[in-house]
């Protein structure tokens, strides 16, 4: 059998996951379980000789990260960016588009970055069953064994087995049930759609011609017209921008014929809200569970997310609490849901808190909030070895930095020096300036802006080898 290629679909904002998960750093980039991100999980499920090189299809927003995060682990493959969200057919779409031109014969393995799936064995021993079928021109979707009547999937309805072992026909696709409709399906035999697939390029692209030729082709031309910027392949925004909206499900698998369903065993979770964290984390003797620093106390079934400071509970019952730095979250178990709610209501009344966090990652490292006032802002700096920020400048703020750890190469104009621990260096409003790490850990440094404005789009960059604007 030929090698499959994964493609993991990387996009999304996870609100259901806040404070912890935010749009600017989403939940697939976070680490809940252990200390991978469920990217760098999925990721690591499909390596070794049975796969070949991962396609990853996101953001724009989100390229550098995803490219830290596959450096990180040692992962090597193509990164593809969407111009703008056109829901999952056409990120799979110019996936296999992109997997048929590396062969023609290639099966595909979609993924999502963002689920959990901790028994990688059972779940490869599923994947081999769907790969034979899908040489037989199946397009396989693996249905989960319902271990509760849960009302947030979607179900398979499971139809007469194929000639392949392991593998069945799908009967029907259903939309999310309501409790009662759940404990029915479950009680029936039905399977809940993971969302995740296994198809020959060919044979998905075949039958998106033929049923969706609205996304199938503009998404083509996106492939075709593609242009590569550092190491990202960008698909062409025009083309691509003319595609339907549209999922997968309602777009190819509801109305194909060659849609085929492997009934899994394996324990799977989208990790869509805080009480499937607290489902797959391991518990104490009162069922209780934490990451970070937490207590607890005369406290049952509660979990605690606090990474940077010591959270304690007492006395409670079925709670989830999540601290961060600038937000704190108390949620009843059963009502996890309706963060995605709060979120709605937090946006809609322009809270920055919704979207943004105080850690921000750019292609260079990261910078970190400490403290802001009117007319000054303290932030931590972190330059990634070998790595260094544009030739930039600012007209309303002045900087001075305070090395930390690590080594400095400092421009300002026509001047460069190279500055150690406990150093500092003033830079003037306005002044040609660059920061670089020229050495092989990473370099830290206290920044304090003063000035009249000290918003991030006060900065002219001049030269910038990440190609930003």
């Amino acid at each position: 059998m030929m090698a499959i290629i994964p493609v993991v679909l990387c996009g999304g904002s996870g609100s259901r996951l806040w404070p912890a998960s935010r749009e600017a750093h989403p939940k697939q980039f976070l680490a809940f379980t252990g200390d991978k991100s469920l990217f760098q999980d999925t990721l690591a499920r499909v390596r070794g000789p049975a796969f070949d090189r991962p396609i990853v299809v996101t953001g724009s927003d989100y390229r550098f990260l995803v490219a830290e995060q596959m450096r990180a682990i040692g992962v090597k493959g193509e990164i593809v960016l969407e111009p703008m969200r056109r829901d999952s057919c056409a990120a799979i779409a110019a996936a296999a588009e992109i997997a048929k031109a590396r062969d023609p014969q290639a099966i595909v393995l979609v993924l999502a970055a963002d689920h959990a799936i901790p028994d990688i064995k059972s779940f490869l021993d599923h994947v081999a069953r769907g790969a034979a079928a899908a040489e037989a021109g199946r397009i396989v979707v693996f249905g989960i064994r319902p271990s509760r009547p849960a009302t947030g999937y979607g179900y398979i309805r499971p139809g007469a087995t194929t000639a392949q072992a392991g593998v069945a026909e799908v009967a029907a696709f259903v939309e999310k049930p309501d409790q009662a409709t759940a404990e029915t399906y479950v009680a029936d035999g039905y399977l809940w759609n993971s969302g995740n697939f296994l198809f020959r390029a060919t044979d998905f692209l075949g039958e998106l011609e033929r049923l969706a030729p609205e996304i199938g082709r503009p998404v083509g031309e996106a492939v075709a017209k593609a242009a590569r910027d550092l190491d990202f392949l960008r698909l062409d925004p025009e083309a691509f921008g003319r595609a339907v909206s549209k999922s997968v499900d309602y777009a190819v698998m509801e109305k194909t014929s060659k849609a085929a369903v492997v009934p899994s065993d394996f324990v799977w979770s989208d990790v869509g809200a805080w009480n499937a964290i607290w489902n797959l984390a391991d518990k104490d003797e009162n069922g209780n569970a934490a990451q970070g620093d937490a207590v607890f106390l005369d406290a049952e079934n509660s979990y605690v997310h606090s990474p940077d400071r010591l959270t304690a509970v007492v006395g409670v019952e079925d709670v989830i609490v999540v601290v961060t730095r600038d937000a704190v979250l108390v949620v009843g178990r059963e009502q996890a849901e309706k963060v995605k709610t709060l979120v709605a209501r937090l946006s809609a009344s322009g809270r920055k808190e919704a979207t943004e966090n105080l850690k921000v990652f750019r292609p260079w490292g990261s910078y970190d909030s400490i403290d802001q006032g009117t007319r000054h802002q303290v932030k931590r700096i972190t330059v990634d070895p070998g790595c260094k920020l544009s030739l930039q400048s600012h007209f309303h703020r002045a900087e001075h930095w305070v090395v930390v750890s690590g080594t400095a190469r400092i421009t300002i104009d026509d001047k460069v020096g190279v500055y150690a621990e406990n150093e500092s260096v003033y830079i003037p409003l306005g002044a040609l300036h660059r920061l670089e790490n020229p050495g092989r850990i990473p370099l830290d440094l206290i920044e304090v802006q003063s000035g009249s404005y000290l918003g991030e789009d006060d900065i002219v960059r001049y030269e910038d080898i990440y190609n930003r604007g």
